[in-house]
């Protein structure tokens, strides 16, 4: 219903000839490229989407990598290294893609220092015990594929082709973290209410992470219209609802809702209503751990400027030195 909405309303609206044919391609699902004729919304709408995915990814590494040096077992230690690994590299694809729409990184990165550039909800939640890095690995990476997944079909082609090992690895991740609450589930009675801990912690902020309810999402419509999104934030949180409540039946955990249940009329679980003002006031800075977040972020960039500027210098040595193309035959015949 909701996406023959956005189609209807597409088909309407006043379209310049540059327009409808940009629609065109997209609707005939032909990549849009960076060097491509596109509107300046698209634009803009991309850029805000894909530096908040890549700011989310650094942001993201925050929380997990307080656990690096207390994680239970050297293999637990090694998996969560290369996780943290990952999402850098996450954030790297990210700001990439995004510099081909014509903003630099440099830039990117000041709108985030100065609380202008949102990233992920989620990631103002602090991690209390190591149960929340495995619930974070199920119930986040779950979430974030759940949103990630149809974005390889994007029509902007450096986002699409940047998702695809993203989802990869964010895939790994998700069954890493449920593979950590499987072994906690089966221990101790102490070790399985760790377990159940996290998880009444981390459900509602991670139905947040879908964003706000379909009549105030500002930007679905048009989005879905570009092919930058596939679903509304609703139609996701449900799929997310439905593929995990069976998952947690198999920890043996209880979802904290109450009006949680199956609804054979539709087909899916009905659940109870989400504290939206909680998810504002997040957003808006006041989670409990957003200053921290930021204050930590803004101390890696300052105390790497170093490193940036070694590797500009090294880069420019080495330019420097590189012996001149060797001139082909064609060139000495042109003179």
């Amino acid at each position: 219903m909701y996406a023959q909405m956005v189609k209807t309303e597409t088909n309407t609206a006043a379209l310049t000839p540059e327009e409808r044919a940009f629609q065109e391609r997209i609707d005939a699902d032909i990549k849009i490229e960076p060097k491509d004729w596109m509107p300046e919304g698209y634009r803009r709408t991309l850029i805000r989407q894909i530096s908040q995915h890549a700011h989310s990814e650094i942001v993201g590494m925050l929380p997990e990598g307080n656990w690096l040096t207390r994680a239970p077992t050297l293999k637990r230690k090694a998996i969560l290294l290369a996780k943290v690994q990952d999402e850098g590299g996450h954030g790297l694809y990210l700001y990439g893609a995004a510099e081909t729409l014509g903003i630099s990184r440099e830039q990117m990165n000041r709108q985030l220092h100065a609380g202008k550039a949102k990233y992920s909800s989620i990631f103002n939640y602090p991690t209390l015990t190591w149960a929340d890095v495995g619930t974070i690995g199920w119930l986040v990476d779950g979430a974030a594929l759940m949103n990630q997944v149809p974005l390889q079909r994007c029509s902007f082609g450096p986002y699409a082709r940047a998702m695809v090992r993203i989802c990869k690895e964010e895939s790994f991740h998700q069954r890493q973290g449920f593979d950590a609450l499987i072994q906690l589930c089966s221990g101790t009675p102490e070790q399985k209410q760790m377990a159940q801990d996290a998880l009444n912690r981390w459900w509602w902020p991670t139905l947040m992470m879908f964003g706000p309810p379909d009549g105030e999402s500002v930007h679905s419509a048009q989005s879905m219209a570009w092919r930058i999104k596939f679903a509304s934030n609703d139609e996701l949180r449900q799929r997310f609802v439905d593929a995990t409540v069976p998952q947690a039946e198999f920890l043996g955990l209880t979802i904290p809702d109450p009006d949680l249940k199956w609804n054979e009329a539709r087909g899916h679980y009905d659940f109870g209503d989400i504290d939206w003002e909680e998810f504002h006031r997040v957003i808006k800075g006041g989670g409990p751990c957003n200053r921290e977040r930021l204050r930590a972020r803004i101390k890696a960039h300052e105390e790497g400027a170093w490193v940036r500027e070694a590797a500009l210098v090294y880069a420019r040595k080495q330019a420097a030195r590189a012996p001149a193309p060797k001139k082909t035959q064609t060139d000495e015949i042109l003179g």
